[in-house]
């Protein structure tokens, strides 16, 4: 008999973040197999479709993936899958009504469902404790190198020669303060190199504050069609966050060669390997050391080069979407 697997599909009406590539990524190679569910509604809206109305789309045999951190109550035959636990471990880095409403829904809703799927093994960890979920599987996020590679063009921005890149979401998580003061202790060594900070702030996060403009270019969102281009002409991808599910700029920036430098939060030392600088975030001056190394050593950049090439091969969309495939069929 052939399964009824449906994946909801809320994500796909957002901006595309980290959660929402990893979700469309997988539909792209099980969206055949499977049915997606999807609507046009965003905030409370999208929230009482996938409460209310996405049930009523279901069989009573029917299995739902949730890709992105949220689903339906109601539904029992269900996968999940959580990115990171931040809005509980850290509600003062999100708007005070967020972090609440995720403080009592995901436990519930990580309770009801079959399994949980987690993008590391740091996640998984989390989740086992805090969470009291006996089943979690490690379905990582991948790359796909066919558009993420060292060729990739940039068009859309003109930029000067050499720059430090950041992407992400404007949010506390990602520490933007603490790079913009390693920044501010190196740029005099530095006069042709600029810091580009792309990305933009979500609704659920409190403000991030800024200082400082010398050599700084911010560029808001930034078009999946422009990425690979950005990450290729960068001198260094920097990501200080405190905390990281994944971290998904790592891989895509390694994929286009350029060297990475990331914190060591959450599972950042676990998708970099030995492929990257990692930097203590306990030690005030480590970030503005590992940058200005990086920059100052071309061999180095090289050979960071050289084995984010290499680490990016243990990352495939293709066999995450192959484990969760076989893992929604099991339910």
């Amino acid at each position: 008999m052939t399964r009824d697997i449906v994946i909801n599909g809320r994500f796909l009406s957002r901006r595309i973040t980290g959660a929402e590539r990893y979700g469309g990524e997988i539909a792209a190679f099980i969206g055949d197999r499977c049915r997606v569910e999807k609507t046009r509604n965003n905030g409370l809206l999208g929230y009482a479709w996938e409460q209310f109305s996405l049930p009523t789309k279901l069989k009573s045999e029917s299995i739902l993936w949730s890709p992105a951190n949220t689903g339906p109550l109601l539904i029992r035959n269900q996968a999940l899958t959580i990115h990171d636990l931040s809005p509980l471990e850290h509600p003062e880095w999100f708007r005070r009504s967020f972090a609440l409403w995720y403080r009592l829904f995901l436990p519930m809703l990580a309770r009801r469902v079959q399994v949980v799927f987690t993008p590391s093994e740091s996640v998984k960890q989390k989740v086992l404790k805090q969470l009291n979920v006996k089943r979690v599987i490690v379905t990582p996020n991948g790359v796909d190198t066919t558009v993420f590679h060292p060729e990739a063009c940039q068009q859309t921005y003109e930029f000067p020669k050499k720059y430090i890149l950041f992407v992400g979401s404007l949010q506390p998580r990602k520490n933007l303060a603490g790079l913009m003061q390693a920044w501010h202790m190196i740029k005099d060594d530095f006069k042709d190199t600029w810091l580009v900070i792309a990305g933009e702030a979500g609704h659920v996060f409190r403000a991030v504050k800024f200082f400082g403009n010398e050599r700084i270019r911010f560029v808001n969102y930034v078009r999946e069609v422009d990425l690979p281009g950005l990450y290729a002409h960068a001198e260094v991808l920097v990501l200080p966050s405190f905390d990281e599910g994944f971290g998904l700029p790592v891989i895509e920036a390694m994929a286009c060669g350029t060297p990475v430098i990331v914190s060591n939060g959450g599972a950042l030392p676990e998708v970099v390997g030995n492929a990257g600088l990692i930097f203590d975030l306990s030690k005030r001056n480590d970030l503005a050391q590992a940058i200005r190394g990086c920059l100052s050593d071309h061999n180095l950049r090289l050979s960071l080069k050289e084995k984010g090439l290499a680490r990016i091969k243990n990352f495939s969309w293709q066999r995450t979407a192959e484990l969760i495939w076989k893992t929604l069929n099991e339910i």
